[in-house]
């Protein structure tokens, strides 16, 4: 069955029009019609069974004829920070696949070796919602603005909250042997470059932990995803 992103939607509601957009791929893309079912999610748990109404590119109706809210599809939390590479393909990447494997914030750092000052938000937001849609998630991911790096860390909690760096001379313990229960876990990335052994250290100072993600030496984007992976593997079942 079909899937369309309703975030506006009421969950007392009887009707709903999708989106234009939603709309013209509805009608006209996937060329449904009206007695046509579908299925609603708003991104917060909530998911609706409709049948078409009204099927044009600019405005399709449904009836809502069932509504049900999910738990949270796993019991821990996942956060990853991380600083958004040069190649903005490599980040699109990112945010897709880490969607579809699971996650529940994402927050984009300024480093000092950052080669990347802006990054198109409401694209990798829309990247999000098609990619919960493909992989049938509930839940939209929570996606932040840039974020300068000294200013994220004063805020994100200490606890289970870990930095994966390559800075020689540190002393770094395996993800996998860090993780311990259904908690919220928060884990930072850094830049091509690295993140400077200040940046390390302003991290080490206010108590966050450092870790490594195996042997490897992995892309920004690759060890991004392999730490959200790594939390599935080891707490989903």
């Amino acid at each position: 069955m079909h899937v369309f992103f309703t975030p506006d939607i009421i969950p007392t509601s009887t009707s709903y029009t999708l989106s234009e957009e939603e709309s013209k791929h509805c009608a006209r893309v996937l060329r449904l019609g009206i007695g046509d079912m579908v299925q609603l999610i708003d991104g917060k748990g909530g998911q609706y069974l409709g049948q078409i109404a009204e099927a044009t590119a600019k405005k399709t109706t449904l009836q809502i004829l069932e509504h049900h809210s999910t738990e949270d599809q796993w019991a821990f939390k996942i956060h990853i920070a991380v600083a958004p590479t040069k190649n903005m393909d490599r980040m699109e990447w990112f945010v897709e696949k880490a969607v579809e494997v699971g996650i529940d914030e994402i927050t984009f750092l300024q480093c000092a070796r950052s080669e990347r000052k802006a990054l198109n938000l409401e694209r990798l937001e829309k990247i999000a919602v098609s990619a919960m849609k493909q992989s049938l998630k509930t839940h939209l991911p929570r996606l932040h603005e840039l974020t300068r790096y000294a200013d994220f860390i004063k805020t994100v909690p200490v606890e289970n909250t870990f930095i994966a760096h390559l800075v020689e001379g540190q002393e770094r313990h395996s993800l996998v042997k860090s993780i311990s229960g259904n908690n919220q876990y928060t884990v930072l990335i850094g830049p091509e470059g690295d993140f400077s052994p200040e940046e390390v250290q302003l991290a080490l100072d206010r108590g966050i932990k450092p870790v490594t993600l195996g042997s490897s030496r992995l892309r920004t984007e690759t060890a991004a995803l392999a730490a959200c992976h790594t939390f599935h593997v080891l707490l989903d079942v």
